[in-house]
């Protein structure tokens, strides 16, 4: 028996192959390599390059691999970009899940682990995020994962689906020299580019009511979050309990400006970041608690700031 990764090709999904198999457990990635890397998948293991919109091709993959579980990331991740294309992200995320759950229920496939997302939770108005605290998505982007959360649920009541769903923030680093972060939108990638360009990076306003004036986010390593999908996926195949939803989050939170300091140190490239204006809408922090995935799935921060920085430098630094 094995487990089907939607969106395996990826840069999350790839170290979720990759920790699967390093507890002996098998694997097929199904990816349409719109932005995942057929490099990124691991030499042996099964792939199927195909649309999550395509229900037949799912549940021939789900039958002739006898695959028993599906971690589910495929989908349009780009929150910002989303708000121009929210039908594109709507199909892609809301009708691509419900096709991944029809294919499912066609094939008597019933563990699934979702990968959520912060975006749920929109500009959250309390220190530290937790589970219960309201949902108020401010993008097509988070409103599609938080409707995928619903489906799912739904499709739970309805028939014999175990399931849980995994709430990510800010995902970084890498675990392996071979897989770095390739989204043109997310911190690392931005500063890593601008350095290698010889630009100086830029950080979005600097007097916000934090220690050093730059916003504080929630910063996990992919490899950690890797971890806690096998362990979600063991917990669901044994038949022990989960959690509906998970935050996957460090409790604690690093500045903008604790990230230069450290990408500086890192890659030995000395700069002062440019500072600009505010961008509309970015809080001052968002820090989510990660008591109930360390209760549940050995969930726990593995991995420094500094680890974070040069193990995505060296996998970025490797690929050029």
């Amino acid at each position: 028996m094995s487990w089907l990764v939607t969106g395996g090709a990826g840069y999350i999904g790839s170290h979720v192959v990759r920790a699967f198999a390093s507890k002996g457990i098998d694997t097929v990635v199904f990816d349409d390599l719109s932005s995942g890397r057929r490099g990124f998948v691991a030499e042996g293991v099964p792939f199927v390059e195909g649309s999550i919109l395509d229900g037949r091709l799912l549940e021939s993959a789900l039958a002739e691999h006898d695959v028993h579980g599906v971690v589910h990331l495929a989908g349009y991740k780009y929150a910002g970009v989303s708000v121009q294309r929210p039908l594109h992200t709507y199909e892609q995320n809301v009708t691509g899940t419900a096709a991944l759950l029809g294919a499912m229920e066609a094939t008597g496939v019933s563990n699934l682990v979702f990968s959520s997302s912060a975006a749920v939770y929109g500009t959250p108005d309390v220190d530290l995020v937790t589970e219960s605290t309201p949902k108020r998505p401010e993008s097509p982007y988070g409103e599609s994962k938080l409707i995928g959360e619903w489906l799912i649920a739904d499709q739970a009541r309805a028939t014999a689906l175990a399931h849980t769903s995994l709430r990510y923030f800010n995902v970084v680093g890498s675990g392996t020299p071979e897989i770095f972060d390739v989204s043109p939108h997310n911190l690392f990638p931005l500063v890593f580019e601008a350095l290698l360009d010889g630009r100086t990076p830029r950080i979005n306003g600097d007097d916000y009511a934090t220690p050093d004036g730059t916003c504080v986010r929630d910063y996990i390593h992919v490899a950690d979050l890797a971890e806690a999908h096998v362990v979600a996926a063991e917990r669901l195949a044994a038949g022990e309990p989960v959690e509906p939803v998970y935050n996957l989050g460090s409790g604690d939170g690093v500045s903008v400006g604790e990230i230069m300091r450290a990408v500086a140190e890192v890659t030995g490239i000395a700069f002062e970041p440019e500072i600009a204006p505010r961008r509309t809408g970015d809080p001052a922090r968002i820090v989510a608690s990660g008591e109930l995935a360390a209760r549940d799935l050995d969930w726990r921060m593995r991995h420094t700031l500094a680890d974070m920085v040069r193990s995505a430098w060296e996998a970025r630094r490797a690929a050029s």
